[in-house]
């Protein structure tokens, strides 16, 4: 067991600490990552605001959350502006911390009732006979091979899987940083050193 245990810290030893180099890389792909994510939904709650901030607000067909017009300017320009920071690397961590609060917010007001997946799954009985009859409308009134043509139709969930996974990435990047030499963090604390 000790010959095991040595061969695998040998191996160990000669290729991971050369890695160390290129350990910016990791954050910067979650960044990478994260970017389109955040803008699409920021700038999109920004060109329809006042959509937004009845959505935030009705607690009929909405989210019910008290102060919409607060909550969805916030939302919509942390979202927006922690896009083009988390594209630079610039404030990662700070900005980690108010996105983090944005999906932990969409987590429990959006997706919670809707349970973990995303897409459900369509070998289910129930979501199968939705999804069959969805497409049965489409053949017989749309341009069903048109509409396809770039994927499957599937049933949305809903669920929090998605808000969880981006949770995640922004937890990671909170400890992390923008990462070493893809971040504008990296370069401002090589000029501007802690003293």
């Amino acid at each position: 067991m000790n010959a095991i245990a040595q061969w695998y810290y040998t191996i160990h030893s000669a290729i991971f600490p050369r890695l160390q180099h290129l350990d910016g890389l990791a954050p910067l792909a979650l960044r990478l990552y994260l970017v389109p994510v955040f803008w699409m939904a920021g700038t999109q709650k920004i060109k329809g605001i006042d959509s937004t901030i009845e959505w935030f607000g009705n607690p009929d067909w909405g989210l019910g959350l008290p102060a919409p017009e607060l909550l969805a300017y916030l939302a919509a320009y942390t979202e927006a502006i922690g896009a083009l920071l988390l594209l630079l690397g610039l404030a990662t961590r700070w900005i980690s911390i108010p996105l983090m609060i944005t999906m932990v917010v969409a987590i429990f007001a959006v997706h919670w009732p809707h349970g973990w997946a995303a897409i459900a799954d369509s070998s289910s009985q129930e979501v199968a006979v939705r999804l069959g009859a969805a497409k049965d409308i489409l053949r017989e009134h749309g341009n069903y091979s048109w509409l396809t043509e770039k994927g499957s139709f599937v049933v949305l969930n809903n669920g929090i899987e998605f808000a969880v996974t981006y949770l995640v990435m922004l937890f990671s990047l909170l400890f992390t940083g923008g990462g070493r030499y893809t971040s504008v963090d990296y370069y401002l604390s090589r000029l501007f050193p802690a003293r």
